[in-house]
């Protein structure tokens, strides 16, 4: 098995997820004491949470690449990075890398076009909502997507407020139920927890529209990708 370096921090809640979903798909495969070889290389989400306020993709991107490159330097076979916002700067991180990198999002959609859907709401923060990086891959892959009409501010301060600080409150959780809602009356099959942290609050037991994980579904595709 391949060791995965795994970029994260974004936030470590979040990650925390990541490292238990990681080792539990690799006992799940292997049998045994089997556990995934990870190296994690966490960053202080500060810093890089003011760059996306002050929209510096590019310098972002470049320290991401550079805690990538020195993943691979030091054995990593596949690279993955924990946060679906941040995928903004995958060519970057792909760029430079010569072993695979695997997008949050090439699982998400294979695992929707798998069962059947078409059409699939979108929830993240407001940059994976309302720029084109995220959708058009989902787009690329054959979906249809629809993203929230009203109340994505609200939605993206619960991630950064509440969700990324551990903090998960049953009013919130109506929120985004009720954004859920929303989007199923406007025609989604399913709904997309694109960002790493909305998993925390929502899941198909409250969903109005089954619910894929972006979490869950890369960390199993990166364990898949470590045993190729």
């Amino acid at each position: 098995m391949k060791t995965i370096g795994l970029i994260g921090g974004m936030s470590w809640e979040s990650t925390a997820y990541y490292y238990a979903i990681l080792n539990r798909e690799a006992a799940a495969r292997l049998g045994g004491l089997h556990s995934a070889p990870v190296l994690l290389h966490s960053v202080d989400f500060a810093p890089i949470e003011a760059m996306q306020r002050a929209g510096d993709w590019a310098g972002a991107g470049e320290r991401l690449a550079a805690i990538a490159q020195s993943l691979e330097a030091q054995g990593c076979g596949v690279i993955g990075l924990a946060t679906n916002t941040m995928h903004i700067c995958a060519p970057q991180i792909e760029a430079a890398l010569s072993v695979p990198f695997l997008h949050i999002a090439t699982p998400t959609a294979a695992a929707l076009l798998a069962d059947g859907i078409g059409t699939v709401g979108l929830l993240g923060t407001r940059f994976t909502m309302e720029q084109r990086f995220y959708i058009e891959r989902l787009e690329q892959a054959g979906l249809d997507v629809l993203v929230p009409d009203v109340g994505i501010t609200n939605l993206n301060g619960i991630i950064y407020e509440e969700l990324c600080l551990g903090i998960v409150r049953e009013e919130s959780r109506k929120i985004y139920v009720e954004a859920i809602g929303r989007l199923k009356a406007r025609g989604a099959d399913a709904v997309i927890l694109g960002c790493t942290e909305i998993g925390m609050l929502i899941d198909d037991s409250v969903s109005p529209l089954p619910t894929y994980d972006t979490t869950a579904l890369h960390a199993k595709a990166l364990v898949a990708a470590a045993l190729a």
